[in-house]
């Protein structure tokens, strides 16, 4: 992306360093691959899908904004 502007490099990126990093997780739920915000142990905030199968972006139980329930499972 290019940006034209009279501002100086300084002004435009300031602050940027500091601003907080959002985390996601990937998660495979009922076979889905998903990216989630984990929002605390056990709920999580879809954010998308990452199915190659259009079916799964249909289903209005995978929406991203969507609040889920998981269990984690220790590696």
């Amino acid at each position: 992306m290019t940006l034209y502007t009279i501002l100086p490099i300084e002004s435009v990126l300031h602050g940027m360093d500091e601003m907080e990093k959002e985390t996601y997780v990937e998660l495979n739920l009922n076979g889905i691959m998903m990216q989630v915000k984990p929002l605390n142990g056990h709920q999580a905030s879809i954010v998308r899908l990452l199915s190659c199968n259009p079916q799964d972006f249909l289903n209005p139980q995978y929406t991203p904004g969507r609040i889920i329930e998981f269990q984690p499972v220790g590696i």
